[in-house]
Parts: C-alpha cells; structure tokens; sequence
C-alpha cells in the first residue's frame, strides 16, 4: 500500500510540473492601436560580407519595398552582429540565442488593410526576386489585428531598441499563449512606460505558413521547435534606460510569468531602425 501511495504521489508531482498555467488578466491605462502586421526575419548571406548585404538592405532593396502602395509602414530593424541575448536568464527558459539561428534583421511591415494587400503583389515579387543578392534565409510571419498592437506611451524619442521573440511551451495551446500575451504580458510592460520605455508593440503570429512569403532562391527552412509564436519591440529612450529596464527588480516578476508560458525568449539589441514609410506616406 506504501509502495502504490509513492507512485500516485510521483505522478501527482510530475503532472503538476507540467500543469497548464493560468492567464492572469493585467489592466492598464495605456491604450493601444491594432494593426495588420508582418515581421519578416531575415539572415544576411554568408558569402560576402555581412555590412554589404545590410547596406543593399537600406538602399536598393528598401527603395523597392518602399514603392508598395499597401503599407501603412515600413521599418529596417538592423540587429546588431553579436547578440548572444539580452534577456536575463529564467530557469527553464532558453534566454540565449543560439548561434546558428541568430536573425541579423528584421523588416517591420504594417498595412493599411486586408484588402489593400493586392495592390502591392508586383512590389513583393519584386522584393522576392531581390532577396538572392543579399539574403540567405527570410521568414514571415503574420499578425492580425486582435494580436497585433501599439501601445500609445509617452510621446518621448526613442534612441535604442529591442526586439523579443517568444516561443511558447509544448504543453501551452495557441490560444492560452495568444491570451498570456494580449491580456497579461503586453498589459504588465505597458504599465512599465515610466521606466525609461518609450515604445511597446507586440505581436501574436499565426501559425507560420511558408506559402506566404515563398521567395525563389532563398531558404525557408523553420521547423516547428525553431519557429516563434510572438514577439515584442520594445523602444527606450536611451541606451542607458535600456538597460536599468532588463536590470529591473520590476522585471522578475514578468520573467517568472514568462516562464509558465514560454520556451524561449530572445532578446535582439538594435543597431539601429530605419524608417522608409510612416503613416501611409513615405519619408523621403
């Protein structure tokens, strides 16, 4: 009778270890925009040297890109060459990037509308094409709407950047990590914004469809244990406040939720963001 109240007791703790988390509604008086988005990730070719391929990024692949009547916006996110993760370690939570998945970039793409999407078809055949003279790997992924939000903080320059990308755990459904970021994540980090943050949009992905952006020449390779589920950019006022933010008492408890819920985080610092298209209209 010991013997079979041991084994029950085992498998009550091991099935606690791997019980589904609760969402734990945050509220904010922060409010927040939703917007139809893309985040394109993007690997630079290895054959040639990196800082050629980012400037052919920033200059004629940017100029095609930046031609397409469907965007709303348009932003460069250079990610700086070493980035080995600047989230603070979590147990149980890869925090560090590994080597031979580490993004060099990514485009930030906001359109005006569903149906406004046609309307840009030749300019991403266009960027499609380009993608061999520079690019090694791109991936999109795609965010709607509901799972696709800025947050309106204060109105202050944003000097430095980073960008999260979440993976959520096995054990965690689509939907509990979609309500984990839209109900208590974004909502705690907005409530952050007297921390030096100036900037906050997060994105919940669909799930990650290759025939979306199936450019010719280029790998798509992303199995289901590499791809990401979410991502956050956060925007700081300097470099400094950047990092007070990760080195923050007020972050621990959001890593410790963070780690009911997600696998991975990766934390990209930004060498810097370039902007092409804002408010439907384009800057230069």
């Amino acid at each position: 009778m010991k013997k079979i109240t041991t084994l029950l007791l085992g498998l009550l703790l091991n099935t606690g270890c791997f019980a589904t988390p609760v969402v734990l509604p945050v509220s904010t008086s922060v409010n927040h925009e939703a917007k139809l988005s893309s985040s394109i990730l993007l690997w630079m070719r290895t054959d040639k040297p990196r800082q050629v391929s980012m400037d052919r990024w920033a200059g004629p692949h940017a100029k095609i890109i930046s031609a397409n009547p469907s965007l709303a916006e348009y932003r460069q996110l250079h990610f700086n060459e070493v980035n080995t993760g600047l989230w603070p370690a979590i147990e149980g939570v890869q925090t560090q990037i590994p080597a031979d998945r580490k993004i060099d970039g990514v485009a930030d793409v906001t359109l005006k509308s569903y149906e406004a999407i046609a309307l840009g078809e030749k300019y991403s055949q266009m960027a499609q094409a380009d993608e061999i003279n520079l690019f090694s790997r791109t991936l999109l992924y795609a965010a709607s709407p509901d799972n696709s939000k800025w947050y309106q903080l204060d109105a202050q320059p944003t000097q430095a950047h980073v960008m999260v990308f979440l993976r959520k755990r096995d054990e965690v459904s689509e939907s509990l990590f979609q309500q984990f970021i839209n109900q208590e994540l974004a909502p705690s980090l907005a409530n952050l914004n007297a921390n030096g943050l100036t900037e906050l949009r997060s994105h919940v992905y669909g799930k990650y469809n290759q025939a979306q952006w199936d450019s010719p020449n280029v790998a798509h390779d992303n199995p289901p244990e590499a791809q990401f589920q979410a991502a956050l950019i956060l925007g700081f006022k300097n470099h400094q406040a950047l990092t007070a933010f990760f080195e923050s008492e007020n972050l621990k408890p959001i890593s410790q939720r963070l780690a009911q819920f997600s696998r991975a985080v990766h934390a990209y610092q930004l060498e810097k963001t370039l902007l092409f298209i804002s408010n439907e209209k384009q800057t230069d």
